[in-house]
């Protein structure tokens, strides 16, 4: 039946590309066809000569320290994948995954396009069209603030930019709820991404520009091609509402529009994406959903290596902070509202809230920090009394001024983080 459903909404999309948005609101699960109506928004790539790419087999950034390489990874024998190649120059003799894993998501190579010229705005220029609680993504490094609002990033999914001097790539795959930031600096180069219109659990598979490898923006695991085995470094970044983020980093830029006028910026595509009790079958999984929690639950997940733990955005938010301890390491993950979902009705800026997490190591020195909500925002510790904000800076109290260790954490769908990370542990109070 899924598979009926999107062949006819594919016809709809190639003889009417505005009727698709009709037919999403009328049928908030079937949203995802969004995807293959934005791939007539932009001109799909054209096709380029297949050419042999010299492979290597080691890549890591030198100065990234959640770089790691995946060790003992065993590539698959080669075999031609079951698509057509036109237009890339994929090595695809080298992979880790099996062909049946990889999904046409509905638009070509770069049907969804990603931004590789950003502009920015500063934030009182932003305000006309960013409201308070929309969620942003916020990166910073070397004093160098960033917000880029999901209603931009739902329409791209990608921005290759540079923040304080780093080259970062800040992805966005709505399907999974997933924000995450990348190291671009590989092996001695810089990547550029751009979108394949493929999915692997639901969750978008990217591809470098430079030798073509496919990556899993999940993992940041090369799938295909000459750095498959190959391991992208996270970067710590939050999903902040807009508000937030203009109050913690008043010289802070927000990713603009440029004169890109052709999609409904503010618009979800994705209507009722994220009601747990309609979204039960999320698009193009064909895993099994860990029962644990509903699919479209919201987590924030900790990947220690050896440990992976989740804990629910509910369960977070009713104790306002969670003190605990995972692989040896004492946190806190703590929970403020002000933030809309950008998964949930048709204007994001009017969804319900959600509210926004961090995760911070609970240590400062040789003390072991306890924390609570104080109930208007912010957070305090009962060893000494300090006020704390949502990104983890202390503002009054003994350690004014102290930055907390941030936690490199990710807030995505559970079934997503359940299918990536199978012996996850889930907080249970």
């Amino acid at each position: 039946m899924r598979k009926k459903q999107q062949i006819w909404l594919w016809l709809i999309v190639v003889t009417g590309g505005l009727f698709i948005v009709g037919c999403a609101q009328l049928a908030p699960i079937q949203a995802p066809a969004i995807e293959e109506a934005r791939a007539t928004e932009s001109e799909a790539a054209p096709d380029e000569p297949q050419e042999e790419v010299t492979t290597t087999e080691e890549g890591v950034a030198a100065d990234a320290p959640e770089t790691t390489l995946i060790e003992e990874v065993t590539l698959l024998p080669a075999e031609s994948p079951p698509f057509s190649t036109s237009g890339w120059t994929t090595d695809f003799s080298k992979r880790t995954v099996e062909w049946s894993q990889i999904l046409s998501g509905g638009p070509p190579k770069d049907g969804i396009p990603s931004i590789d010229e950003p502009v920015f705005d500063a934030i009182e220029d932003s305000q006309n069209r960013v409201s308070a609680k929309e969620p942003v993504i916020v990166f910073e490094h070397n004093d160098d603030a960033r917000a880029y609002p999901l209603s931009i990033l739902m329409w791209h999914e990608i921005v290759n930019d540079e923040v304080g001097g780093k080259p970062v790539t800040v992805t966005f795959c709505p399907l999974c709820n997933a924000s995450i930031v990348f190291e671009r600096e590989f092996n001695g180069q810089i990547l550029d991404f751009g979108t394949t219109g493929r999915l692997r659990n639901s969750d978008l598979v990217m591809y470098d520009r430079q030798s073509e490898t496919w990556w899993q923006q999940f993992s940041g695991q090369g799938l295909i091609g000459e750095y498959a085995g190959q391991q992208l470094g996270f970067l710590p970044s939050q999903v902040l509402s807009f508000e937030d983020f203009s109050a913690l980093y008043p010289d802070g830029q927000v990713l603009g529009v440029g004169g890109d006028s052709m999609r409904n910026y503010g618009v979800n595509p994705y209507r009722g994406y994220d009601d747990q009790d309609a979204n039960t079958d999320p698009f193009l999984f064909d895993g099994v959903i860990d029962p644990r929690l509903p699919a479209v639950e919201r987590v924030v997940g900790l990947d220690f290596g050896d440990a992976t733990m989740a804990y629910a955005f509910g369960d977070v938010a009713d104790a306002g902070a969670i003190n605990d301890e995972v692989a040896g390491v004492p946190l806190v993950v703590w929970h403020k509202d002000g933030t809309t979902s950008a998964l949930g009705g048709a204007v994001i800026a009017d969804n319900r809230d959600i509210g926004s997490v961090g995760a911070f190591s609970r240590q400062v020195g040789d003390q072991i920090l306890t924390f609570v909500a104080t109930g208007d925002g912010t957070f305090s510790d009962n060893e000494t009394g300090t006020t704390w904000l949502i990104n983890g800076l202390a503002t009054d109290g003994e350690l004014a001024g102290t930055q907390l260790e941030t936690i490199l954490s990710f807030d995505h769908f559970w079934f997503a983080w359940a299918a990536f990370n199978p012996e996850t542990g889930l907080w249970e109070g």
